[in-house]
């Protein structure tokens, strides 16, 4: 009985042990890594700027693009209808329906409908060209920090084994370990730092390239067929 009586406490102070462990393994994370930044030297600094900045850079791009992207897909055969019955105050009601670059390309070339076909094309390119450049706005930031970051975390490295090898040479004879800890630290953490911080800039121009590349095939694609419309089908001005 007493036996027992010691298992079951055992148990209960186990458990409780168990219980109250967790609670203290965030903390000590989160004092440990930013330890391990603050070892890292004022280059960290610089890398956790660039990381917030490409951050930021991606969420907006690929906010702008989804919306860019937001358009029905009867838009292009309603434009066609309202043209072709000569509805064109109905045509641009339309598109200013809708916030996005194919619906202001068209918007500008219904304005020029009646005009010579050279100066329709050359209306609609010229808004191409600007949104084109709205939407690639800041990718070239983007691109630079995903070339930039891991450099800069490389700077980092060798100043730690400047570091490491001028407390080398400070200390003579006398080497201790710990005067290369600081060095190696440092060499170390903004080398991670910069590769993450890289990492993380050029998969987010990648993508955001890509989602660019395929908003222009839809400008592209939606300028010609307004084109084929305009020439096909002209209608008259209500």
């Amino acid at each position: 009985m007493i036996f027992n009586l010691l298992q079951a406490d055992t148990l209960q102070g186990a458990a409780a042990d168990a219980l109250t462990q967790p609670a203290a393994q965030p903390v000590e994370m989160s004092e440990s890594l930013f330890s391990m930044f603050k070892m890292g030297g004022a280059l960290m600094w610089v890398l956790l700027a660039l990381s917030i900045l490409a951050i930021y850079i991606i969420g907006k791009k690929w906010w702008m693009l989804r919306q860019a992207s937001k358009i029905d897909h009867n838009f292009m055969n309603d434009i066609r209808d309202y043209v072709t019955a000569g509805k064109f105050k109905s045509a641009v009601t339309l598109c200013r329906k809708y916030d996005n670059p194919v619906a202001r390309m068209i918007e500008t070339g219904i304005h020029r409908i009646g005009r010579p076909m050279g100066d329709i094309q050359s209306a609609i390119e010229n808004i191409g060209n600007v949104e084109v450049a709205r939407l690639e706005k800041g990718l070239p930031i983007l691109a630079s920090i995903a070339g930039g970051a891991p450099m800069i975390g490389f700077l980092g490295t060798v100043i730690g084994m400047v570091q490491a090898f001028f407390n080398m040479s400070k200390a003579g004879n006398n080497i201790d370990i710990t005067l290369l800890s600081g060095g190696i630290y440092t060499a170390m953490i903004t080398t991670v730092g910069g590769l993450i911080v890289g990492i993380i800039a050029y998969f987010g121009y990648n993508y955001l390239t890509s989602k660019v590349s395929d908003l222009v095939y839809k400008m592209e694609s939606s300028t010609l067929e307004f084109i084929d419309i305009v020439l096909n089908e002209p209608g008259e001005e209500e």
